[in-house]
């Protein structure tokens, strides 16, 4: 199989997009964190009014992710898209061992490390499971302007599991079912498209085949602790979240993680939120008229932050 970079990713925007995001080359950069080399793909802007670091979820990394990097930024912004231990070209020397929780410190002590060296407002965009990522990040740092979520996926929520999972039945018994094979075989790891849903990652069977297959993304193997520990985690309360604006770009048509238990979460949060539902888009959103309605989402979060 031949390498797969963003380029790949890209050829399944609509034209005009397809464009900006081929013409945008990110530049690689380092990050070492707890005895790892984190790879972050980023661009350079420093007279951009802010930063927005995209957050990707189960299968996706910089690659992956990368044709959003115009339409996240709002037009006016610098992006940084981490590769989260297990994905893309992060050098991960514990495989086995990697938590769930890890990627929320390794996500944490980046934005407060960002936060340091440039005071230029921060913006955090998850995209599908990054979405709780993010939400979870700007709750426990304090250092975020606003939070951006395609989903908000809450794995304490059985509805929410039963959706995540594969075989939706399996979404009840799967934390039972994990802990003890987390007990038993800690470091083994499975296939990430054994578990959950690949198949609904996209509406275009084209894209959804391309992530599943992706050794770097969809492809990959997670160990079955990283699985438990994601499945027994609780986020921060929602209705004592107060640390940021929340928007919500929960595409409409995801045959995945369906809209409404994300709008369910979003309505429980006791900070400023928005709600937007993507028009036509799949999980993976890369139809329109929702790709624009995206874009827009963005361009308003940035003029509400720094103006126009």
């Amino acid at each position: 199989m031949k390498p797969v970079n963003s380029t790949d990713y890209a050829h399944f925007l609509p034209l005009h997009y397809r464009d900006r995001a081929l013409a945008t080359k990110p530049r690689s950069t380092w990050w070492n964190w707890r005895g790892r080399r984190v790879h972050i793909a980023r661009t350079s802007n420093p007279d951009a009014p802010l930063r927005v670091i995209i957050i990707h979820g189960a299968g996706g990394y910089s690659d992956a992710l990368w044709p959003y990097a115009d339409i996240a930024a709002g037009e006016a912004g610098e992006v940084m898209l981490p590769d989260l231990p297990l994905y893309g070209y992060t050098v991960e020397p514990r495989p086995g061992q990697v938590r769930y929780e890890d990627w929320i410190e390794l996500l944490c002590d980046l934005v407060r490390a960002e936060h340091r060296a440039d005071d230029r407002p921060l913006v955090l965009l998850g995209a599908s499971m990054g979405g709780m990522l993010a939400y979870e990040v700007a709750a426990r740092t304090r250092r975020v302007a606003a939070v951006a979520a395609t989903c908000l996926l809450d794995p304490s929520a059985p509805d929410a599991r039963r959706a995540a999972a594969r075989f939706s039945g399996t979404g009840r018994i799967a934390p039972a079912v994990l802990g003890v094979l987390d007990r038993v075989a800690r470091g083994h790891r499975l296939p990430i498209r054994w578990v959950v849903d690949m198949n609904s990652m996209s509406n275009d069977p084209g894209l959804s085949r391309l992530c599943a297959t992706d050794p770097r993304g969809g492809g990959a193997r997670v160990p079955v602790g990283f699985l438990a520990s994601f499945l027994r985690f609780r986020p921060t309360p929602p209705e004592a979240f107060d640390a940021a604006p929340v928007t919500l770009v929960h595409p409409a048509d995801d045959r995945w993680t369906p809209p409404e238990l994300s709008v369910r979460f979003l309505g429980r949060i006791t900070s400023n939120t928005t709600a937007v539902l993507l028009d036509g888009c799949g999980h993976y959103p890369i139809e329109e008229p929702g790709l624009t309605q995206l874009a827009h989402a963005m361009t308003s979060l940035r003029q509400q932050l720094v103006g126009s």
